[in-house]
């Protein structure tokens, strides 16, 4: 059995389908999972804010609805999306009809104390709202990156914005090195402070050498953690094409998806992992309605097949570009 296989994955903690399902006043609610520790539960899919904040302000308020119509209750953004249009599009139409059902999540690239702060409340302004339920330290990339901000006061101004009650709960995000959110786990993690982590989890990083999905989710289930997925598609490189507007991002003569998996192998595999929510880019309301259906319909999958999907996707990884966003240096 090769590397990527041979750690895959605590099989006690994966998910082998759908079992609750709910409903609040504005509809059907997809199945919820555990946020760690917490106590809450989250929907099994959520929107990411990234592109809320590019489209178009009448794309974004439709992709809301769609996803509130769907059953989707968890939001994703960030202080930095947008130069802050993504905050500010759900504080327009997303919290003044939907606070109470939903789970509001925002981030900080801040690296200091000083800026952390402004940032947060920032934030709060923006999202017109009072409290965010969890807001997280974003976007770290590397183990110094992390040593960094403790040193320079960001997990202070964390634990005073959950006493001041602006934030219900704290987490950290990052893309580039699972060596960062390790360094992470390990710095401040049996603080307590930490509700959630936030990552890459696909196929392709599954297979990969430097692994998020095999280095750093057995690491936040001893802290037991809250595991968000991002980069489910590796932002788009899935595909044959990525494209922004009318800019061309990425396109490939051999894509990941169809030619090596289907689409929901590579979801289904992601959800089939120990995490709480995961968290879909979508700049038009009809890219959801696959993800949505997708989501209620979802049954697991056994670990011969997981195993053998990422065995499809060494070769893959290997060549480091489809997870264009990972770092060189470990």
């Amino acid at each position: 059995m090769s590397l990527a296989t041979s750690a895959l994955l605590l099989p006690d903690h994966i998910f082998s389908g759908n079992t609750n399902h709910s409903f609040d006043k504005f509809g059907n609610v997809l199945p919820k999972r555990k946020l760690g520790k917490t106590g809450v539960e989250v929907t099994m899919l959520g929107v990411g804010g990234y592109h809320i904040g590019w489209t178009t302000e009448k794309d974004a308020e439709e992709v809301i609805e769609k996803a509130i119509a769907g059953g989707i209750r968890f939001f994703d953004t960030a202080y930095s999306y947008g130069d802050g249009e993504s905050e500010k599009r759900y504080g327009k139409f997303l919290i003044p009809r939907y606070r109470d059902e939903i789970f509001l999540m925002t981030k900080s690239t801040a690296r200091d104390y000083d800026r952390a702060r402004t940032e947060l409340e920032e934030s709060l302004r923006r999202l017109n709202t009072d409290q965010i339920d969890l807001w997280q330290l974003h976007a770290l990339v590397s183990p110094e990156d992390t040593d960094t901000r403790i040193e320079n006061g960001v997990l202070r101004l964390a634990e005073e914005a959950l006493n001041e009650g602006k934030v219900k709960f704290v987490g950290f995000t990052g893309h580039s090195s699972p060596y960062a959110h390790i360094r992470m786990l390990e710095q401040a993690g049996d603080s307590g402070l930490f509700s959630a982590v936030q990552m890459p989890v696909n196929v392709v990083d599954a297979a990969s050498e430097h692994s998020f999905v095999q280095k750093v989710i057995p690491k936040s289930m001893e802290y037991d953690v809250g595991l968000l997925a991002m980069k489910t598609l590796a932002d788009g490189r899935f595909f044959s094409r990525k494209q922004m507007n009318d800019n061309v991002i990425w396109e490939s003569e051999s894509p990941v998806v169809p030619k090596l998996v289907s689409l929901q192998n590579a979801l289904y595999f992601s959800w089939s992992m120990p995490v709480s929510v995961l968290i879909t880019g979508a700049e038009n309301a009809k890219l959801l309605d696959e993800k949505i259906e997708l989501a209620k319909n979802f049954a697991g999958l056994s670990e011969t097949q997981r195993i053998a999907i990422v065995e499809k996707l060494e070769s893959v990884a290997e060549a480091g570009e489809v997870e264009y966003y990972k770092g060189r240096q470990w």
